[in-house]
């Protein structure tokens, strides 16, 4: 069998759902009404929080953020799928695989990080309500949002420069809809131990302990909450963190789902549908859950559309 490696730029077989041949124009359908739905409801709401001054808030500055990272993750990892849907050419460039896994890897961590961010400035809001406005300046959700990125920017920089160390001589076929660093260690003969501690250590930095930090913000928050006297004042703090919440229990609860399952429960159908799930569906779903469970998106929504028609 043929051993190449980094450097040659031969190509993988990204499958797909292979194993529904008749099914290919259906799922092409449906992955493009999911690709459009992302794609209109992200810049959707990354445009009525630019345009309504009313948003021009902290909480709204990190949704934007999220939204962006949104249409990234989708954008990288959908196109590929519905090319091979629509014309079955499975074939993806080495570069190309390294640099979807690279961008994918980005966003998922970034995601982690914005939301353990959002998280924090919930907390100041509901716990310091008096100290927010000046506290959460502009210039610290900035540099809260570009820490976020640039962390996890540099720390996964490492993943493509030790993949392209590695030789792959097992198979070119990915059995996978992407390009993710699991399917293509498993293609890898070389020695796969650092690569594989990186990712756990990579793991606890960018996802566990954001998701520790998550909790432990939501405890001062329902502690401050359950402090207040009336039941409108309640109801109004629990709102303002429906959004986020629902949020973080859809996306740490598939991703942990995934991750946590035993090996005895583990099959490469059951990856294809959590990556379809956390992949396809939470970036379509976000600006669904953020434009329906919060007033006042709907109604700079409405205004936005109101001067469309004007």
């Amino acid at each position: 069998m043929e051993t190449w490696n980094g450097t040659d730029f031969k190509e993988f077989r990204l499958l797909g759902f292979y194993e529904l041949p008749h099914m290919q124009l259906p799922l092409f359908v449906t992955f493009l009404l999911i690709y459009f739905m992302a794609l209109s409801g992200n810049t959707t709401i990354i445009t009525v929080i630019c345009t309504e001054s009313q948003l021009h808030t902290p909480m709204y500055f990190f949704l934007c953020n999220l939204s962006f990272l949104d249409l990234t993750l989708i954008s990288t990892v959908l196109p590929k799928l519905l090319h091979i849907c629509l014309t079955g050419d499975q074939t993806i460039t080495f570069l190309g695989c390294i640099t979807q896994m690279y961008v994918f890897v980005i966003c998922i961590a970034s995601e982690y990080c914005l939301l353990a961010v959002m998280a924090f400035d919930r907390y100041v809001a509901i716990c310091h309500p008096l100290r927010y406005s000046t506290f959460m300046s502009f210039s610290l959700c900035a540099c809260l949002a570009l820490v976020s990125w640039l962390c996890v920017i540099l720390d996964t920089s490492i993943y493509p420069a030790l993949l392209t160390q590695h030789k792959f001589c097992k198979s070119n076929v990915i059995n996978h809809l992407f390009c993710d660093l699991k399917p293509l260690l498993k293609l890898s003969c070389s020695n796969t131990q650092s690569i594989e501690l990186v990712i756990q250590v990579l793991g606890i930095l960018l996802g566990f302990i954001p998701l520790v930090f998550i909790i432990i913000s939501y405890i001062f928050i329902t502690s401050a909450i359950l402090n207040i006297r009336s039941n409108k004042g309640k109801h109004k703090a629990f709102s303002t963190c429906s959004s986020h919440v629902t949020v973080v229990i859809l996306f740490f609860g598939i991703i942990l789902g995934m991750y946590m399952r035993h090996k005895s429960a583990y099959s490469i159908e059951q990856d294809k549908v959590f990556s379809v799930l956390y992949a396809f569906c939470i970036p379509t779903l976000n600006p669904v859950i953020y434009s329906l469970r919060n007033e006042n998106v709907k109604v700079a929504l409405r205004a936005l559309v109101k001067k469309i028609q004007r």
